[in-house]
């Protein structure tokens, strides 16, 4: 092995020691020759079998062609421009590290690129556990880099991301912390308290509203919030997309799905909260 190889920003899963470029640009290595494939879509699989809890850990395909369908509708594209807006209102024009935590197939990491002032270069990463949303994610999106991996157990070298995001995704406290550099910025979206409201009146007996204010990790220090609330009126293909897309689509009953389905229209609020935090050194 060339240990003259530029760095990459990966650790090996096995060991933990950097990884760099093997010689034939086809694969990641470590100095413990730990080796670890380019799929064909241009991502890396950084998952090792003892890490899995399933054999296909992460949102199934059902789960992932629903989400596909409804963002693509555009129902969401506010929050994507929302998410791009404030990263770069509160970063130096300068090229940033980002890293999309739980990425799925990359819709809000893409939309930086479009939302972004020119001036503003963003090194866009993205991480998920699902295999089918990376390699759907690297397929559309060329220009980042994009692994397979456990939000808990991030394969990346100690501060090496600029700002860190996650949208409706899991994560860990000490990895967030661990990844980023000191004063970095994490970007946290939540559901806001009126979040599908409609929506849930479907399925559960009473409906909970989330809370106004989203939890910040420790070691993180509030420096922004703003909510984005707004209806939208998918049709009944695009309602039943969105609730597959939804963790509460477990709770829904054939009877539940057939009332959603009936109605030609039906109004249905989104309702975000955007939490900017720093990292305290």
């Amino acid at each position: 092995m060339n240990n003259d190889l530029p760095a990459t920003g990966y650790i090996c899963p096995i060991c933990a020691t950097a990884l760099t470029f093997s010689p034939t640009g086809k694969s990641y290595q470590c100095a413990n020759r730990h080796s670890f494939d380019l799929a064909r879509e241009g991502y890396v699989n950084l998952l090792p079998v003892q890490h899995k809890h399933s054999t296909e850990p992460g949102d199934n395909k059902a789960m992932l062609t629903a989400r596909r369908a409804f963002l693509e509708a555009g129902y969401y594209q506010p929050l994507a421009q929302a998410i791009a807006l404030l990263i770069c209102a509160y970063s130096a024009p300068q090229i940033l590290r980002l890293l999309d935590v739980g990425c799925g197939e990359g819709y809000y990491l893409r939309q930086l690129s479009q939302h972004c002032p020119p001036e503003q270069t963003i090194e866009r990463h993205g991480v998920d556990i699902a295999k089918a949303a990376i390699a759907a994610a690297a397929k559309k999106d060329a220009a980042a880099r994009y692994c397979v991996a456990s939000a808990q157990r991030l394969p990346y070298t100690d501060q090496y991301f600029d700002v860190l995001m996650r949208v409706f995704a899991p994560s860990n406290a000490a990895e967030l912390q661990r990844v980023l550099k000191p004063a970095g910025h994490f970007l946290l979206v939540t559901p806001g308290p009126r979040h599908l409201s409609q929506l849930k009146d479907f399925i559960y007996a009473e409906v909970k509203e989330h809370a106004e204010a989203a939890e910040l990790p420790d070691g993180f220090e509030l420096l922004t919030s703003q909510r984005i609330s707004r209806w939208i009126t998918p049709n009944r293909d695009e309602r039943a997309a969105l609730l597959q897309m939804t963790p509460f689509a477990w709770r829904a009953n054939p009877e539940s799905q057939q009332a959603l389905a009936e109605p030609e229209t039906l109004a249905i609020e989104t309702d975000f909260i955007l939490t900017l935090a720093r990292k305290q050194c």
